[in-house]
């Protein structure tokens, strides 16, 4: 029944019905609010996560050996700051199941990509392999899943990591860090290492195994050129140290201007 309404001359006029279309709209309202709210929840997350990933890869960088385990003060640093990282996971990990693990795939994307590349690094500092996708997948908890894409770009930005550690260990020790194979005979070295690396992703086809706007496909020019740069640099710093390193005094550190003179990107730092 319409509800009744006083005329100023003393007439009683009908009035509409409220919409029947009104509830739905205030519907859509809630659920583009818990949306929102929940794509804010997760970018945070994701900030915070690359936030403590770089600062466990600058502790990391301390190390001065291979296949050794991490020394007690490093390890209790950076295991503080993995719990805080797993902490994060978890609290998102219910607004990143189902459909929209993919719907927010992109925010939390950053997030994971620093995360496989803190413990990538940790991982070949260990051990001198590569942490495998299913690995890294393990070590995210709450059910978050970590794409391929993620994962591969992860890798990339590691050649950068294992770009300072040489370098940074060609100048302090005047060698070039390396392990030992299970027989205990010099096994290979990080230069052989990165240039490992930069076969295999130069042969990565990614034209039929992901999608446009994908991570990867957007990413992944720049990608590649910083990393061979990376490799360069690593090269570079052998050749001067074999063919010129009696001249040097101890302390010498590698000059590395050439590229930026050239024009080159800079490798992503912290």
């Amino acid at each position: 029944m319409a509800n009744q309404k006083d005329d100023p001359d003393g007439e009683e006029l009908a009035m509409p019905d409220i919409s029947p279309f009104i509830p739905h709209f205030e519907n859509f309202r809630n659920e583009l609010d818990e949306h929102h709210d929940r794509r804010e929840r997760i970018i945070k997350a994701s900030r915070d996560i690359t936030a403590l990933s770089k600062k466990i890869i600058f502790s990391l960088q301390r190390v001065r050996q291979l296949q050794s385990p991490i020394p007690p003060p490093i390890a209790k640093e950076i295991n503080t700051r993995y719990d805080s990282i797993k902490d994060l996971f978890t609290s998102v990990a219910p607004d990143l199941q189902g459909l929209n693990a993919r719907r927010y795939q992109r925010q939390i994307s950053g997030g994971c990509q620093e995360y496989v590349e803190a413990v990538s690094f940790q991982h070949y500092l260990e051990t001198q392999k590569l942490l495998t996708h299913s690995e890294a997948q393990s070590l995210i908890p709450g059910g978050v899943e970590l794409t391929a894409d993620d994962y591969i770009l992860g890798l990339f930005d590691l050649t950068g990591e294992l770009m300072r550690f040489g370098i940074t260990n060609m100048a302090t020790s005047g060698t070039l860090p390396g392990g030992k194979r299970e027989d205990g005979s010099e096994g290979g070295n990080i230069l052989g290492d990165l240039r490992s690396l930069r076969a295999n992703f130069e042969s990565l086809d990614i034209s039929s195994s992901t999608t446009d706007g994908s991570p990867l496909k957007r990413d992944i020019a720049k990608k590649v050129e910083v990393m061979k740069q990376s490799v360069e640099k690593v090269e570079n710093a052998v050749y001067g140290m074999i063919i010129r390193g009696r001249e040097r005094p101890k302390g010498w550190v590698p000059d590395l201007s050439e590229g930026q003179e050239r024009g080159r990107e800079p490798v992503e730092s912290y």
